[in-house]
């Protein structure tokens, strides 16, 4: 509880502007764009190899299940795989068709 209230009053506290504050806080910006900077140089080939693998299992399933399918097959076959759709029928509530004629 105490370090609560210690952190609540170091972090509302009011201070006025100093030089050395300004340098801090410059500081502590530097050093974290840095330290992003660096761990992302030394991470981002672990992290890509791991993105990459993942793709390539992914990619490797869809071509595992395509030819899967296509073995299903004798050759010479004709396959269709679109289902053909139900025919659909006129609704007698819309209406009557009317023929026109274009007027010049």
């Amino acid at each position: 509880m105490l370090i609560i209230v210690f952190l609540l009053k170091y972090l509302f506290m009011l201070q006025t502007a100093s030089f050395v504050g300004f340098f801090r806080t410059i500081l502590i910006i530097l050093l974290v764009y840095y330290g992003i900077k660096i761990l992302s140089r030394l991470l981002a080939p672990y992290f890509l190899r791991y993105m990459s693998k993942k793709m390539q299992e992914k990619f490797g399933g869809q071509f595992q299940q395509q030819q899967h399918q296509n073995t299903k097959h004798k050759e010479g076959e004709t396959v269709i795989d679109k289902v053909p759709q139900q025919h659909k029928t006129s609704d007698k509530s819309v209406g009557e068709y009317v023929d026109y004629e274009e007027i010049e």
